[in-house]
């Protein structure tokens, strides 16, 4: 029952209205709830209430009081993000008014002893309704006031996504770190704090740390940088020279006789984190490291591409394998999201394609790899794609939608729609 705030049901108003619409006493609780409408005040008070539809592990976040905020510049998508999880928010609409009544009681909790039917046992149900029989005791002997809050016709739904990294890049590519003599030339007014970049990242605490070790960013005097790809570059090379002046195996690096080492010629902050983000721990030796091929293939690998410029596939595999150090092995897999090979045309060639310079817009984006190649195999595309997929929208679904595939020498590519 619904009514205005300016009226007050009592008892027997709602002992009349069971005997009008014919309800059995039996299948009714003692306790009457009505309803009241929001007055005027009430829905001014409550008139930022959104009502958010959240999964389990929001959910779970929520009643163990961890962290969950919403985050969104005014050109951005909100999303709502938990210590590791990020989710898109979108508004939904209500097909029917869903009315917002605080601490309304079930059909349990309104009863003193259990609810009998009239064949006996225990009817959970208000729903139900018969003839009223004649001679019955009436039920109800207490009515208690709920009032409406807010009338919602729409809510906010969630749906689990990538993080959103580009911003790490945007804002940290514009403050590489090139060396303490270059630092004169960097406006310190653009540099970030961690807590600074978290807050502006669209991403979890956890998903933010994923990202600086993704796209090698490290912390100099308080400061994330991204170091410049020459001065990057040139440390590592300091530093693996180290394994053949000390005839180290490649599971027995020293990181204090590295830090060492280059006292005064790398600041000992840089060289701590770049060895923190090159090495992992050796499963030989304790206390002993090893470098990580796949991220030391790469940094060769974006040296030796330059923008504009095609590479005879064999010749760029050569060169590319004589710049390592001893103990490294080319593989193609590690240009991945940093250039592409084409073996398409009448000569197969290697060229540079930066994941991270590509537009933000997937349909833009496809756009744009559909001029750099006219079909992709699905290992080809896929680095290039898989920051627009979800749990549940994988790389091959996102390309059924937006792209044609066809079967060419028994291998599936991928071609523009239009």
């Amino acid at each position: 029952m619904i009514f205005s705030q300016d009226y007050h049901r009592s008892v027997e108003d709602v002992q009349t209205i069971i005997k009008y619409a014919k309800l059995d006493h039996n299948n009714l609780t003692e306790t009457a709830q009505v309803i009241y409408y929001p007055n005027a005040e009430s829905i001014a008070n409550m008139g930022n209430l959104k009502l958010l539809e959240v999964d389990d592990h929001i959910l779970q976040q929520i009643k163990e009081h961890k962290s969950v905020s919403f985050k969104g510049a005014l050109n951005e998508k909100v999303v709502i993000c938990t210590e590791s999880r990020t989710y898109e928010v979108k508004e939904a609409e209500i097909s029917n008014s869903l009315l917002l009544v605080p601490q309304l009681k079930l059909a349990q909790a309104t009863s003193r002893s259990p609810i009998k039917s009239p064949k006996g046992g225990v009817n959970t149900s208000l729903d139900s309704s018969t003839e009223e029989i004649e001679g019955t005791e009436e039920s109800i002997n207490e009515v208690e006031r709920k009032y409406v809050v807010k009338i919602c016709h729409d809510y906010y739904e969630c749906r689990q996504v990538k993080p959103k990294y580009r911003k790490i890049i945007d804002l940290l590519r514009l403050t590489r770190y090139a060396g303490p003599e270059n630092e004169h030339l960097v406006d310190r007014s653009l540099l970030f704090r961690f807590k600074q970049l978290l807050d502006t990242v669209q991403c979890s605490k956890d998903e933010f740390h994923e990202g600086l070790r993704k796209y090698r960013a490290i912390e100099i005097e308080d400061r994330i940088r991204m170091l410049s790809n020459e001065y990057e570059y040139r440390a590592m090379c300091l530093m693996l020279a180290l394994m053949a002046e000390n005839s180290w195996q490649l599971d027995e690096i020293d990181k204090a006789v590295t830090i060492e080492a280059l006292d005064g010629i790398i600041p000992y902050e840089i060289v701590d984190r770049i060895f923190d983000v090159y090495t992992t721990k050796s499963e030989r030796l304790e206390d002993r490291f090893r470098y990580r091929e796949d991220l030391v293939c790469s940094l060769y690998a974006e040296r030796l591409l330059q923008q504009g410029l095609k590479f005879q596939i064999g010749e760029f595999l050569t060169t590319w394998q004589s710049s390592l150090p001893d103990g490294f092995k080319v593989d193609e897999k590690y240009l991945r999201g940093i250039g592409i090979i084409d073996r398409e045309g009448a000569v197969p060639c290697v060229r540079e394609l930066k994941e991270v310079d590509l537009p933000n817009n997937l349909l833009i984006r496809l756009t744009k790899l559909f001029q750099v190649k006219a079909q992709w195999n699905l290992e080809q595309i896929e680095p290039y794609i898989e920051c627009f997929t979800t749990p549940t929208l994988g790389v091959t679904a996102i390309l059924a939608k937006y792209t044609r595939s066809l079967v060419v020498d028994g291998v599936r590519v991928y071609v523009s729609k239009h």
